[in-house]
């Protein structure tokens, strides 16, 4: 039989159960609210889900791209010379079918997004696939230089495995240079996802759009921002902090300036301290110029120039 106690709990329940009912009887108004707005016009929503590219699936392409440009590092599997062959022939088709599938998706989504005509998605994302894959070997040989760039400009490394295996700057540069040979053959939305994804594993905000020469080495890296019309030429090291961005720009800067050059160059052989700023299309950094941490810079700076503050006037009590 039930107790004192039980009823009690059981009037306890009861209660508190009709007392939070009306909480929810608000819910359906919410709903509405919020199902109104998408019929607004006001805000944005994606009605075409089923042709959107995936983040997801980016992002597995990224990691198996990965394990074709570094073969042996990130592979589940044992890789050796006998099995090489195999195993990459394996990745490759795997490969291809993912990302014909994304680029289909990007294409569609541009199409009936923005009421673009038709070009036959699905042949078209096989035929960017396919050309995407044929420069691997590029890919590979660049990063190749930057590997050594990073062993020759930082004494901690130990190895070139360790740079590979551990540095965040050598990986915002692998999905940057994947991403930028998607970005010129002019795949919508994918090589931004890219870079965006790195951007939030390392801190290193690289656009696809930038150019940036071999031998590219990033130290440290958090907080390092290099802007769309961004170039950089051979053998450059950038550190913590660095941003190479656009100047201010008016309010309806999106249309007047798309596609224009607003970021500066960076020229061979250049290093750039932490917490440097380098603004606008103006600021050419000269070939073999060294620049200071915290310096504010818009304008050129002719070759084999140093450009640093004058060291403070430190106190000690």
């Amino acid at each position: 039989m039930p107790t004192i106690d039980d009823e009690l709990i059981k009037q306890v329940c009861e209660t508190g159960y009709r007392s939070h009912q009306h909480f929810r009887e608000e819910l359906p108004k919410i709903v509405e609210d919020i199902v109104e707005t998408c019929n607004s016009g006001e805000c944005f929503e994606q009605m075409y889900s089923e042709v959107i590219p995936s983040r997801e699936a980016i992002i597995e392409i990224i990691q198996r791209l990965r394990e074709i440009l570094f073969p042996g590092y990130f592979n589940k599997e044992k890789t050796d010379p006998v099995n090489l062959k195999y195993q990459m022939g394996q990745s490759v088709s795997v490969l291809f079918e993912m990302l014909a599938e994304q680029i289909s998706r990007s294409f569609q989504h541009d199409c009936l997004r923005f009421h673009k005509p038709c070009i036959k998605c699905s042949e078209q994302g096989e035929h960017e696939a396919v050309i995407f894959l044929k420069s691997i070997p590029k890919i590979r040989r660049l990063l190749a230089t930057d590997v050594r760039a990073a062993y020759d400009g930082d004494p901690a490394a130990q190895s070139f495995d360790e740079i590979i295996f551990s540095y965040p700057g050598m990986f915002a540069i692998m999905v940057y240079r994947i991403a930028h040979e998607l970005y010129e053959q002019k795949i919508p939305l994918i090589p931004r996802i890219m870079t965006e994804y790195a951007h939030s594993v390392t801190g290193i905000d690289i656009h696809p759009g930038a150019r940036i020469g071999e031998s590219f080495f990033i130290d440290h890296g958090t907080g390092v921002v290099i802007g769309e019309t961004t170039e950089i030429g051979k053998n450059v090291r950038l550190y913590q902090g660095v941003t190479l961005g656009a100047l201010s720009l008016p309010k309806d800067a999106g249309e007047q300036l798309r596609g224009k050059k607003r970021h500066p160059t960076i020229e061979d052989d250049v290093i750039i301290y932490a917490e440097a700023t380098i603004l606008g299309e103006k600021a050419v950094i000269g070939t073999r110029s060294v620049i200071g941490g915290n310096v504010w810079i818009t304008d050129p700076v002719p070759p084999d120039t140093r450009v640093l503050f004058e060291t403070p006037n430190l106190i000690y009590k």
